[in-house]
């Protein structure tokens, strides 16, 4: 498997805290989960999302697939372009299969972390629950990724994303004040509130194990992350300095200073300047007398913003980016996703990555020391079972039954 690794930042480090001679390009540059092994019961969106971080800093992740998913034997196939399954090994296993149930809790037993994203009490019922396989193996970091959580009275309910976000208030912010809140995609709830807190989870429990000796259960439900990037606005609330009036407040557009606006070409800019030398400096990029364009004068916000928006409208947004190149107006221009990778400081920093001819984000954060990296593009559902069912010490006769029995594939 190809290991696509960043150019190593931090030169300047004291030599006692990077090694010199590791290299993007070495496959010897392992990242700081190196070493810890983590078994993914397949799912969608954030648990996926989570094993892809682990993934990317290092750790051996063994996703657990469906037998009906994986392609029959010999078969001429490519792998998938799904970003969110990069870097993994896979075993194909039929789950509703005692025998196959068996050969996860095996799996188990040589594993640091298990991902689940099952609605409450179905790991249970399959017999994979939180107390058989720490049984198993006590050392066990069980993580298990939900929308509502283990426990409330939504538990048992389905649910989506924008479900989440929206009971956990931090939907009702976003969007134009005139018009429904806007759906800000999955980032808030899947990925922010699911998934990275899922693997910050892990990540935590795992350096609790080393000095307890024990596993434990990591409950991340996607309602608790959603809310809890809140905070802040929460505080604002208490203090007086937010409404629960969308769209008239310091960051949710209603300033005219902090928020986007078209141009002539369609496309948009994001201007985000709220200090006032920051300020000053998007008010003479703009040729506009500061005496006329007072900062916090709350009754002109809506004047100053429809003003605004005439004067951007009057140039392409790659024409505003030149006004702008090289200020401190915190100004940017939007980028689409086929356009971001491409921008120069993307590039410089090297941010995105290719993967088998795949464009995608690189792992972060960086290490000094252990960088990480992206193991190699998703993989055909069930491609490593045998590998992996060696490497768990199955023996040839054990997997050539369970291969009978339909337990595995």
């Amino acid at each position: 498997m190809v290991t696509v690794r960043l150019r190593q930042p931090y030169r300047n480090l004291p030599e006692m805290e990077r090694d010199t001679n590791m290299t993007a390009s070495q496959p010897g540059a392992r990242g700081p989960l190196a070493g810890v092994r983590v078994l993914e019961i397949a799912g969608i969106g954030p648990g996926p999302f989570a094993a892809m971080l682990l993934s990317d800093l290092g750790a051996d992740v063994v996703r657990v697939d469906r037998v009906g998913h994986v392609p029959a034997r010999g078969a001429n196939l490519q792998p998938e372009k799904d970003v969110l399954s990069r870097g993994r090994r896979s075993i194909g296993v039929d789950l509703k299969s005692p025998a196959g149930v068996e050969v996860v809790l095996r799996l188990v037993e040589r594993a640091d972390v298990l991902v689940e994203g099952f609605r409450p009490g179905v790991a249970e019922r399959l017999g994979l629950g939180p107390h058989v396989c720490l049984d198993r193996n006590t050392r066990l970091v069980y993580g298990r990724m939900t929308g509502w959580g283990q426990t409330g009275p939504l538990a048992a309910r389905a649910g989506h994303d924008l479900n989440y976000v929206a009971v956990a208030g931090a939907l009702h912010p976003i969007g134009p004040g005139d018009r429904p809140p806007a759906v800000p995609l999955n980032y808030i709830g899947d990925f922010g509130g699911g998934g990275m807190l899922l693997a910050f989870g892990v990540a935590c429990a795992l350096f609790e194990r080393s000095t307890s000796g024990r596993g434990q259960v990591v409950d991340a439900a996607m309602i608790d992350g959603a809310a809890i990037q809140t905070a802040m606005f929460h505080g604002m609330l208490a203090m007086g300095t937010w409404t629960t009036e969308r769209e008239a407040n310091l960051l949710d557009g209603g300033a005219p200073f902090y928020r986007c606006y078209r141009c002539a070409d369609g496309g948009f800019v994001a201007v985000g300047a709220l200090e006032p030398q920051f300020y000053a400096e998007l008010l003479a990029r703009l040729e506009l007398e500061p005496d006329e364009w007072p900062q916090h004068d709350r009754e002109r916000w809506p004047d100053q913003s429809r003003r605004l928006a005439g004067i951007f409208a009057g140039r392409t947004r790659d024409e505003w980016a030149r006004v702008f190149e090289g200020s401190d107006a915190c100004f940017a221009p939007v980028l689409s996703l086929e356009e971001a990778p491409a921008h120069p400081h993307v590039e410089g920093r090297e941010t995105f990555v290719t993967v088998e001819g795949v464009t995608q984000p690189a792992p972060a954060p960086r290490f000094s020391r252990t960088p990480g990296g992206v193991k190699g593009p998703p993989v055909l559902h069930g491609q490593h079972t045998d590998a992996v069912l060696a490497e768990a010490r199955f023996t040839d006769a054990e997997v050539a039954a369970l291969r009978d029995a339909g337990a595995v594939a």
